[in-house]
């Protein structure tokens, strides 16, 4: 999400590095680069022109204050801007305290509309709240089938009408079957359409104004550039929407869409959706897209995912477990689970400051590395998966485990002994004894000053050695 560009506003910060002030001279050339990566990224030209003004005006008046360097305080200045050309926090749906509240989705053709009914019904359910959705959708063939089949797999009512309904009949009969079962929320899904087409808008007036929804959302796939900003400027002055739902986020967006949306309705993204699968959305918080578009992470965002997948007991139980040094595989395939809920590895890690660096080949080479370790956790019996220590005493056990996971014998050994060290240093850890880290080998010798020992000298490494050294897969403590 964004790498290109948080790439470009890194490539701005290296031209204010080395600097002991901000000046005309060197605040210039860094704006140009944050200018032409949001141009770039497909953000509308005159809200670019405008944040570049608002940008170069605060920064040439900043003071910066002993011990922060000019490049920060940009980051800071940047950080501030883009959070409030995105609307400064966060604002929930607006709920109805008399009666079911209902939400009416609207958009082009294409956006994502009946995917992110799916979504939303089930962010609300896992609310606690009691949903309906309704496919009111009646040009799109198939369009009903697809809800339904949504509506299956998360769990939730849906509600299609007659077969020969009309879109606004099927959205009045969905609202009163809510009211009547007591739902607290109804989703209508409404068809896709062009916005320059005034008969269909119209018509789309006509269903809002028969179900009168708390909220009207429009549904913008990311990744069609500048057009989001006339689109949202149409859709608003038709239909008055109520706010926002990007989708698409995690494919080629360039994020040019998440500045252009409130600037120009001066409605809210509400939601932002990051995934096909239907978890894969997520509240949108304007603080925490600009810390990400920086680079510096969203630990925020990393917790609220972790909340919703890990129970406060089981985190009480993981803890007394590394305590005692009794985490086990069947505990770390627990985990990977988690990992897997949660989304992709690299999706998670690019959450933590610093991480967005890390390449696509290297987080694919953990997420591999992971599936070894799954592949020969897989091909262990119970016992052993309770008790590593029975595999550390017995070769013929490591030597079926290689058979069976696919791998050698050297890297069942090696997965093997990295696990036992990691335990010992989550014990430490976990206890606050931090001996057992520092003086772990590996550690030691990585944390030293000095050089690296090499088991030959230099000279004497042969082609032979280096090849050897190239097919070294990785363990645990390597990734």
């Amino acid at each position: 999400m964004f790498d290109e560009l948080t790439s470009k506003f890194e490539d701005a910060l290296k031209t204010l590095k080395g600097q002991n002030r901000i000046s005309e001279s060197n605040i210039e050339p860094a704006i140009k680069v944050v200018r032409t990566a949001l141009l770039d990224a497909d953000a509308n030209l005159e809200i670019v022109n405008t944040f570049i003004n608002e940008i170069r005006i605060e920064a040439l008046g900043a003071e910066v204050i002993r011990g922060i360097t000019p490049e920060q305080k940009f980051i800071e200045i940047v950080h501030k801007k883009l959070t409030n050309i995105m609307g400064e926090s966060n604002e929930g749906l607006l709920y109805n305290i008399d009666g079911p509240t209902v939400i009416m989705l609207v958009g082009l053709q294409g956006a994502g509309k009946t995917t992110v009914a799916a979504k939303l019904g089930l962010y609300l359910k896992h609310q606690k709240r009691k949903v309906l959705l309704v496919a009111a959708d009646t040009f799109r063939p198939a369009a009903k089938d697809q809800l339904k089949l949504l509506g299956e797999q998360i769990g939730v009512s849906v509600y299609t009408g007659d077969e020969n309904n009309k879109s606004i009949e099927i959205a009045l009969a969905g609202k009163e079957k809510a009211v009547k079962e007591a739902y607290d929320v109804v989703i209508i899904d409404t068809a896709g359409r062009l916005y320059v087409d005034e008969e269909l808008m119209q018509e789309l007036n006509k269903i809002k104004v028969s179900i009168d929804p708390q909220e009207t959302l429009l549904v913008v796939d990311s990744m069609i550039g500048q057009e989001a900003a006339e689109l949202t400027r149409v859709f608003n002055d038709q239909v008055s929407i109520t706010g926002a739902i990007l989708t698409k986020l995690d494919g080629d967006s360039r994020g040019g869409s998440a500045l252009s949306i409130r600037r120009v309705s001066g409605k809210p993204i509400k939601f932002i959706g990051t995934g096909e699968k239907v978890d894969a959305l997520e509240a949108f918080y304007p603080e925490r897209i600009a810390s990400r578009i920086l680079g510096m992470g969203d630990i925020l965002t990393l917790v609220d995912k972790a909340q919703r997948e890990v129970e406060m007991t089981d985190v009480m139980r993981m803890q007394q477990k590394f305590q005692e040094a009794s985490f086990d595989f069947t505990d770390f395939l627990q985990q990977m689970k988690l990992i897997k809920r949660m989304g992709s590895l690299g999706g998670l890690m690019k959450l933590l400051p610093g991480m967005n660096k890390i390449d696509e080949k290297t987080l694919k080479s953990g997420e591999m590395q992971l599936r070894r370790i799954q592949a020969m956790i897989d091909s262990m019996t119970n016992s052993e998966r309770r008790d590593p220590k029975l595999l550390l005493k017995s070769p013929n056990r490591r030597k079926r485990i290689a058979v069976g996971s696919g791998y050698t014998d050297t890297e069942v050994d090696k997965m093997i002994n990295d696990f036992e060290k990691m335990r010992n240093m989550m014990q430490g850890i976990a206890s606050g004894d931090f001996s057992k880290l520092t003086n772990n080998p590996l550690l030691k010798k990585a944390g030293s000053k000095q050089p690296k020992q090499q088991k030959y000298p230099i000279s004497q490494i042969t082609d032979r050695d280096k090849k050897k050294e190239i097919k070294k897969r990785k363990g645990f403590l390597d990734l």
